[in-house]
């Protein structure tokens, strides 16, 4: 749905009002709305976001759950069937990566109120989701990086890995992009929950990292702020999902690559994570986070 159109469809913001559209948004557009009475986000979805594993109607149930939990934005409205979500604007900072890095105690504290907060009302599984994706690369004939297949016999030795100790899946928002916190100088708040569903908190410290390409040190320090102990498994745990995200979101991005409006280089965002997914699924390392993955707790 085009911006007019869905304003025309929310007469509550009727009238004289600023209308600034904002950066960032890999499968939408998000416009600031601001009127005498209201100052919202309204979010316009694009049919293909579909392809990529994204219900609406979850997202907005989750995005309710996520505020009640006072991590998200009040939801304010949704149009079923159009695309149309709209949220409370919420003022800060929104984070860069290196803002992650300098922050992780406090990202730490947010995650455990969302992941403490009422359930979320769908899973996410991120082996499922990239067999998905994988489905549908085939299916329409689309790109993937060079040697992506190759790979699969040692990503299904990670995903037995983790599937021998799971942890209890929590709310997860499981997209924790940099940009996608928002630091009002007391808390962090975190927004767009299209991918959130029920998962590991493990997933959500491992893929976080990677997204903002920190260190083995940053995983570290934030696996104490979350747990409260560091331990090899939590350790292990978090890096093999990360390393689990980065192979499937390769294919995100390829998908998008051949889909996607946006305008974004998608095929690169595909090669960043693909590339250090390689090298760790091809390096000796990988048995030695298995084992610890599989292995009883004890010290880092």
């Amino acid at each position: 749905m085009l911006l007019d159109a869905a304003l025309a469809s929310l007469p509550w913001l009727a009238g004289p009002r600023e209308v600034t559209e904002l950066p960032g948004g890999l499968t939408n557009h998000n416009f600031r709305v601001r009127t005498a009475e209201h100052d919202v986000v309204v979010r316009l979805s694009s049919a293909d976001s579909e392809l990529l594993g994204v219900d609406r109607e979850h997202e907005w149930l989750n995005s309710r759950a996520a505020a009640e939990a006072g991590v998200g934005a009040p939801v304010l409205d949704y149009l079923p069937g159009h695309g149309v979500l709209v949220v409370q604007f919420l003022p800060g900072r929104t984070y860069a990566a290196h803002d992650v890095g300098a922050n992780l105690r406090r990202i730490a504290d947010a995650l455990r109120r969302l992941h403490a907060g009422p359930e979320f009302a769908s899973p996410f599984d991120m082996f499922d989701i990239q067999r998905g994706y994988r489905a549908i690369v085939a299916e329409r004939r689309l790109a993937a990086p060079a040697g992506y297949d190759e790979l699969a016999d040692r990503v299904g030795a990670v995903e037995a890995a983790l599937r021998a100790r799971p942890e209890a899946l929590v709310p997860c928002h499981n997209d924790l992009l940099a940009a996608n916190f928002l630091d009002d100088g007391g808390d962090v708040r975190i927004i767009d929950y299209e991918y959130s569903g029920m998962n590991e908190p493990a997933f959500e410290l491992g893929n976080l990292v990677n997204e903002s390409r920190l260190d083995h040190a940053c995983l570290a320090e934030l696996v104490e702020a979350y747990y409260g102990t560091v331990t090899a498994q939590r350790l292990a745990r978090a890096e093999l999902w990360g390393l689990a995200g980065q192979y499937a979101w390769t294919l995100w991005g390829a998908i998008q690559h051949a889909v996607s409006d946006v305008g974004a280089d998608f095929w690169s965002f595909a090669l960043e994570r693909f590339e250090p997914a390689a090298r760790l699924l091809t390096s000796p390392r990988l048995g030695v986070l298995i084992e610890d993955a599989v292995g009883v707790e004890g010290p880092a």
